[in-house]
């Protein structure tokens, strides 16, 4: 990979982590204020009437990574002709999409919402804007699908970032507005907020329709790539559907066996294993449109080079992360919360433990879809994944711990893996034996090594605050110093010395 790929994959990544700091710490604050302006009542009605429309929303999931997919490899090919004629397809398809959340929206969406949501008389009429407020919002970010594919296909994440920015202050704006409004807050507040996805779509829209030729659309009836784009889309539905069936019925599975105060220890688990990805996938968003561009291009031994770097980064960042957390879960918790839901620790130290062995999917993930060839590959992972819910059933049957549940999943994870790494073999032409000895040989010698030094600082120290500050540091030097010495090949460790000497020397010189 060239070093300009390589400054603007580090470039990307950087900017996607300041948006990403930036926009939690508004929604942090924004959703403090916004709880004690509308009150518990008004609070929960927005969200659980917006949910609905959410709801619905996941059949867009599966055509956004269709999509992103299409735009970026024929971005890859350089065929400005066929790139109008994808962006404006795909437009189509969204339109259509958008027109089928209404619809649902305004008939199922309503009926759920009058006959089934326990909202108090006095509320209904808010619910009843919060909900028309909510589609609309819904059609408008499903609209904007395509706009933000296409900024990340070009790779110019200072837009997709500056533009995410803008809309976080505007956020911010909107608690102020409610603060000082003598209006009905709830009904103002659904406004407001759909008056920012307007703005922020119309941002979109201007950004990509003055950068990018291939955005303005075109009437184009091309029914072999509307065909193939929905058909794409299809597969991958099932892809994601399998996630959240396993998901939700593993929540659905604890219920029923331990009840609700599991369900809270799963919560708070599954809370700061998303905080904990989320820098993960900002590094990942950054990578993937490489990888779809050299396989349109061809150049093969390069896209085997950046999957094998994209999977095991993507490991050391999200282990340099984890380590701390795995070591010290009771600490953080105990702090964050006061009071630990039962089984909290444990479940969150196994599904990071998941989530580790996930972090190597990514690549191949995002290989299987720059080839196109997304059916088998679907169809097998995904029945994996879904295997999860009924041995975990059986599990619980049999008397096995609440935690049997997330053992499954990670074992599940490690099979679904084995299997993308043999269903790619002939789509890319990648040995089991060159990505197992890239990645995994590398990869598992940096988590053995790094674990040894904060293992014993752990067991010699008293729990307390110097402990985990102690244990934090060692494990950062730990990871940092064997990821840099094992895990990474000596071009790697080249490029990073001569990165290093260059800036040292550039602060020198501007002394």
């Amino acid at each position: 990979m060239s070093e300009s790929n390589n400054k603007r994959i580090a470039k990307n990544t950087l900017l996607l982590y300041l948006r990403m700091l930036f926009m939690m710490a508004i929604a942090l604050y924004t959703s403090r204020v916004v709880l004690n302006t509308l009150g518990v009542t008004d609070y929960g009605i927005y969200n659980v009437v917006g949910g609905v429309v959410a709801m619905f929303g996941f059949i867009n999931g599966s055509m956004s990574s269709a999509t992103q997919r299409y735009i970026t490899f024929t971005l890859g090919k350089g065929d400005l002709v066929q790139l109008k004629k994808v962006f404006s397809t795909a437009l189509q398809i969204h339109f259509l999409i958008a027109g089928l959340i209404v619809l649902l929206g305004e008939t199922i969406g309503l009926w759920f919402m009058y006959t089934q949501m326990q909202i108090p008389a006095d509320r209904m009429d808010a619910a009843f804007w919060v909900l028309q407020c909510s589609i609309v919002s819904t059609a408008v970010m499903i609209i904007s699908v395509p706009y933000n594919a296409d900024i990340i296909a070009h790779e110019k994440m200072s837009a997709f970032a500056y533009i995410s920015i803008l809309e976080a202050i505007l956020k911010l704006v909107i608690v102020y507005a409610l603060v000082i409004s003598p209006f009905d807050k709830l009904i103002l507040y659904a406004f407001l907020i759909l008056f920012v996805q307007l703005f922020i779509r119309f941002c979109y829209n201007h950004y990509c329709n003055k950068h990018f030729e291939e955005s303005k659309y075109i009437h184009v009836r091309e029914r072999p790539l509307f065909r193939e784009m929905t058909s794409f889309a299809g597969w991958s539905l099932f892809g994601n559907l399998s996630a959240v069936l396993f998901g939700q019925g593993l929540n659905m599975l604890l219920n029923v066996f331990f009840g609700p105060v599991v369900n809270a220890a799963r919560a708070v688990a599954v809370q700061v294993q998303n905080a904990i990805q989320q820098f993960v996938s900002n590094f990942q968003m950054a990578l993937n449109p490489q990888i779809t561009k050299t396989y349109a291009k061809g150049e093969m031994e390069a896209m085997h080079k950046l999957m094998f770097r994209s999977a095991r980064f993507s490991f050391y960042l999200l282990f340099f992360l984890s380590l701390p957390v795995l070591f010290e879960t009771d600490f953080i918790l105990r702090v964050w919360l006061k009071t630990v839901p039962e089984n909290t620790v444990v479940f969150l130290r196994i599904m990071i433990c998941t989530s580790l062995i996930y972090s190597l999917a990514n690549p191949l993930i995002s290989a299987n879809q720059a080839t196109g060839k997304v059916k088998k590959y679907q169809a097998v992972c995904g029945s994996i994944l879904l295997m999860i819910l009924p041995i975990s059933y059986i599990c619980l049957k049999l008397g096995y711990p609440a935690y049997s549940v997330f053992v499954v999943h990670f074992v599940m994870e490690s099979v679904a893996q084995c299997a993308r790494m043999v269903m790619l073999r002939p789509l890319i032409g990648v040995r089991i034996r060159d990505y197992i000895k890239n990645i995994y040989v590398r990869v598992m010698s940096v988590a053995a090594l790094s674990v040894v030094a904060p293992f014993v600082v752990y067991l010699n120290m008293p729990d307390s605050v110097l402990r985990f500050f102690t244990v934090c540091i060692v494990c950062v030097l730990s990871v940092g110093i064997i990821a840099y010495t094992v895990g990474l090949s000596s071009g790697e460790r080249s490029f990073i010395n001569a990165k290093a000497i260059g800036f040292y020397n550039h602060k020198i010189l501007h002394r």
